[in-house]
């Protein structure tokens, strides 16, 4: 058998290693991750389902349809994902 994925619209913020990058990261993550600057490059360590996972610089962290955080490789997320016209 074969299955297409639902479309779903997520919410995402990509790491990029910037300050820019750092504040909109902190600000979509909240809590529920922590960043880790004694690393070089600096990561975030964040909370998922499946336990603690690090988002390294490039990647983006992911809110999940059940508000659920994941970080997703850049070529994944490109492969996977493409942008969606906001709503209010």
């Amino acid at each position: 058998m074969k299955f297409r994925k639902k479309p779903v619209v997520i919410e995402a913020a990509q790491w990029t290693g910037t300050a820019d990058s750092y504040r909109e990261v902190l600000g979509f993550v909240g809590d529920r991750a922590a960043f880790n600057g004694e690393k070089n490059p600096p990561t975030w360590e964040i909370t998922t389902l499946e336990g603690v996972m690090t988002a390294n610089q490039g990647d983006w962290i992911i809110r999940g349809v059940k508000g659920e955080l994941y970080p997703c490789k850049p070529d994944i997320f490109e492969a996977t994902y493409e942008a969606a016209e906001q709503t209010t």
